[in-house]
């Protein structure tokens, strides 16, 4: 019997419609395409996951979002493993196009993405924002990799930081973050700075990778500010 291949398509916010028509394009080989509006239905990513894993009929899972394509040889290598019982889930490392620029160092890549899963190993997905899958079984690492059209500009990049740095303020002070200080500060933006621009050489992907170390900086002082904002909020 043939293995079929379902893929569970996040769509929602503002659509770019030349990159939706490559996303679907891209995915021509599989058997079945689950479009998730995320604009109409309430729920965190990792609902949004669940919820197209409930949709889909085939025997294997492929996530993918409207920014992202599978390559040629990603698609290759897809329909040669779903054949195998060897492993239930497969990570894929994802290319990031920042600002037109293919990025290399700053801890870009490999990036490696847990989105191949048989459907009947996935457990379910977890987490607000950062989710990831719990799955039955072993998972392989891939080559090929998937095309990920971050960042297109820097309007859209404050605005996603906006949105998202909510989420991840909210998460922190629930978890009982301790209460924020200028050395809790400092620390945060340093360790983002040399993780990104340092450590991982962020500086040899040109302006963009200089650019990108100081947004990754300002996106982490933001959720910090914003959670210094829930503390002087809430705790007494």
């Amino acid at each position: 019997m043939k293995t079929s291949i379902s893929a569970i398509i996040l769509k929602g916010g503002k659509i770019d419609d030349l990159l939706y028509r490559k996303c679907l394009d891209s995915l021509s080989f599989v058997d079945e395409k689950v479009i998730v509006d995320t604009s109409k239905i309430k729920g965190s990513f990792a609902d949004w996951r669940n919820y197209g894993a409930k949709k889909a009929k085939s025997d294997w899972l492929l996530y993918v979002d409207i920014d992202e394509q599978v390559t040629p040889p990603l698609a290759k290598t897809v329909l040669q493993v779903v054949t195998s019982d060897d492993f239930s889930g497969y990570a894929i490392p994802r290319r990031n196009i920042f600002l037109g620029h293919t990025m290399r160092w700053g801890g870009w890549y490999p990036d490696y993405v847990l989105r191949l899963i048989k459907k009947d190993k996935l457990i379910r997905w977890e987490g607000d924002l950062h989710e990831q899958p719990k799955i039955k079984g072993e998972i392989c690492h891939l080559k090929s990799p998937l095309i990920h059209n971050s960042h297109r500009s820097l309007s859209e990049m404050i605005e996603k930081t906006n949105e998202w740095s909510e989420i991840e303020a909210r998460l922190l002070f629930d978890s009982g973050h301790p209460k924020m200080n200028f050395f809790r500060f400092f620390t945060a933006g340093f360790r983002e700075f040399w993780y990104r621009g340092i450590r991982n050489l962020g500086f040899l992907d040109g302006t963009t990778g200089v650019i990108e170390t100081i947004y990754q900086t300002f996106s982490r002082l933001i959720t910090y500010s914003k959670l210094w904002e829930l503390q002087l909020k809430y705790t007494k």
